[in-house]
């Protein structure tokens, strides 16, 4: 019997004023915004809603942010159906951790305290802007994996995120990227400098690693209800002993949402569900496997197309 799959977006999805409309018509999602500033100790909410932008690029706003405003979609469609059981969850990057919220394996108090801790530590593994991340448009992975390999040389630059058919993107030293980014166009690529301030997915995040490890220790993991495709391995994640070393992982290996998303097409779905804000999962997918239905859901109009189909 086929069921649905549900995925959550990561950084970069973020807008001033995302899940306001879910928010007035969602007892479910207010109680996720308040729960959420009592475990943080500050109005996360009020950022959310009113900005200022820039405080909410801050990476560890940023990340806490978006899994409030996934989660309170979630449990609003979970409100509406809640006899509702995904197939299985993914997510990109930030968004494993929404997806383990959604499972149970994480609760909403522990990952949002998490998800603060992680985006600081990421932040300040390397010191700012020493490096960062560009996305390559155009190339096939393995071309892009041998121009990381040779640009090295200049500056360490590793695959950060497969993300679909020639879409890759890298992350690394400075001077990495600038010989990456130089040998890619040449070869007809289109280049993109992402707004970040550090290399994220990249080896030179391990320091990151081990502070989330010591986070992830001090907190319970449950058993989830439904399998959770790791970034790192797509292996499909229910126990902490395999939860728990993938995250801590993730911050510095590559993020595996092509291959992600694959794997999840080896499973009985009627479709993937896009959680969060923005559509920029969904837009993936159609590119990995067009014929899959993939459905955004971010506002009340979403949640009425979601609920037609769930």
């Amino acid at each position: 019997m086929a069921g649905w799959g549900i995925m959550f977006p990561g950084q970069g999805a973020q807008y001033v004023g995302m899940g306001r409309g879910i928010l007035e018509i969602s007892d479910a999602a207010k109680t996720v915004f308040q729960e959420a500033d009592e475990a943080l100790g500050y109005s996360l909410s009020r950022i959310i809603l009113e900005g200022p932008d820039s405080k909410l690029r801050d990476t560890e706003v940023q990340q806490p942010a978006i899994l409030v405003v996934s989660i309170a979609i979630w449990n609003t469609l979970r409100m509406h159906r809640p006899d509702l059981k995904p197939v299985l969850a993914l997510g990109l990057s930030l968004g494993e951790y929404s997806a383990y919220v959604a499972s149970g394996a994480l609760s909403l108090a522990d990952a949002v305290r998490i998800t603060r801790i992680r985006g600081r530590a990421m932040q300040d593994a390397v010191p700012k802007d020493l490096g960062g991340m560009l996305a390559i448009l155009g190339l096939k992975t393995d071309v892009v994996q041998e121009l990381c390999q040779a640009a090295s040389k200049a500056g360490l630059v590793e695959p950060a995120n497969y993300n679909a058919p020639g879409q890759t993107v890298v992350s690394g030293l400075n001077r990495g990227l600038e010989a990456v980014q130089e040998r890619a166009e040449a070869l007809g690529a289109r280049t993109v400098r992402l707004s970040v301030s550090a290399p994220f997915h990249s080896s030179l995040l391990a320091p990151a690693g081990a502070v989330l490890s010591r986070a992830l220790g001090a907190v319970t993991v449950n058993h989830g209800s439904f399998p959770v495709l790791a970034n790192v391995d797509t292996e499909p994640c229910q126990d902490a002993v395999d939860i728990v070393p993938r995250l801590v992982a993730q911050v510095s290996k590559p993020v595996m949402f092509e291959q992600s998303v694959h794997r999840a097409l080896t499973y009985e779905l009627d479709g993937l569900l896009e959680l969060g804000p923005g559509r920029s999962l969904t837009s993936l997918v159609k590119k990995i496997h067009r014929p899959v239905r993939a459905v955004n859901v971010e506002d009340p109009d979403g949640l009425a197309r979601a609920l037609e189909l769930v």
